[in-house]
């Protein structure tokens, strides 16, 4: 059994583990990417166009120097408190005895993770394609011709209309574009699309191939699906792609984005194991403060009824 030395041991480690999880499956840290914060609640950062513009520097001597504001406080937020916990068995344990004891404690932590994550994807999409959420100039729903199953419809000179709106009001063109597993479906087979690579590779469109037709830096396919108590599974993204503008490496929730995802500093935590006796079972939690916000939405543009 752990003693109270390795539950210090293993405390750190599986925090660790938690905190590096991630799922390919899985695509809302591509438009929603963490970033720390020490309070639960406070407002949202939020960028509009003046965190795009370029400023003149320069100043006479004796001059005023120019004074600029990046970023407004908005809407409030407020971080959720998610927690779950995973036991594993003392027979387990005792089974397991020829292997470190880490290994059986990491395996419940994601276990933990993988639902902890899946929920905050339902969480990031659902966000990510509320319509309300957008002004008329950054959003459309696609019907007739136009929609991307239809032989007739071009996806790849939508885009250029879709990032040129996004680009006239910020100054600057997105880099990301997540569909949903629908959407892929939708644009790898439409005519205009697979006729772009029928001297290249006609047998099939990849992602990666979808992303230098649409001219983006990245692309993500959202694959996750639910369950609901009767079984009917669901796909988490619908019918839907959204681009938007992320910055690559985003350091802190100053710099400007389509969306954070505000994370409590050092969270995903791994609380330290204890032992249910009635289970006879080493328990392991999982706690994780976080909520995703749109702190950018001029950056972003959704598109609906792909399919």
């Amino acid at each position: 059994m752990l003693n109270a030395a390795g539950i210090r041991v293993i405390n750190p480690i599986l925090s660790t583990v938690a905190q590096g999880y991630q799922q390919a499956d899985l695509i809302g840290a591509a438009l929603f990417p963490r970033v720390p914060v020490e309070i639960s609640g406070g407002q949202i950062l939020e960028f509009g166009k003046e965190s795009f513009k370029l400023y003149n520097s320069r100043r006479a001597p004796g001059g005023a120097t120019k004074r600029i504001s990046f970023g407004y406080l908005g809407k409030p937020f407020a971080l959720f408190n998610d927690a779950l916990e995973a036991p594993v068995p003392r027979e387990f344990m005792r089974d397991a005895k020829v292997m470190p004891g880490i290994d059986l404690a990491t395996r419940a932590v994601m276990l933990v993770m993988r639902s902890l994550m899946l929920g905050l994807e339902v969480a990031q999409a659902t966000l990510a394609t509320d319509a309300s959420q957008y002004d008329a100039n950054h959003k459309i729903t696609l019907t007739g011709t136009a929609k991307w199953s239809d032989p007739n419809s071009d996806p790849i000179s939508q885009m250029d209309t879709y990032k040129e709106a996004i680009r006239s009001t910020v100054g600057i063109r997105p880099n990301t574009l997540a569909l949903s597993a629908q959407a892929f479906s939708a644009a790898k087979t439409n005519a205009k699309i697979r006729a772009q690579f029928q001297y290249t590779n006609p047998d099939s469109v990849t992602a990666e191939m979808l992303c230098k037709a649409f001219d983006v830096k990245k692309l993500v396919v959202g694959e996750a699906v639910t369950s609901d108590d009767s079984g009917v599974i669901s796909d988490v993204w619908g019918n839907n792609a959204i681009l938007a503008y992320v910055p690559d490496v985003p350091t802190s929730m100053e710099v400007p984005s389509y969306g954070y995802t505000y994370t409590m500093v050092g969270h995903p935590l791994v609380e330290e194991p204890y032992y249910d006796n009635n289970a006879k079972s080493w328990v392991y939690g999982v706690g994780f403060e976080r909520v995703p916000v749109l702190s950018g939405i001029t950056s972003g543009y959704l598109i609906q009824g792909i399919k």
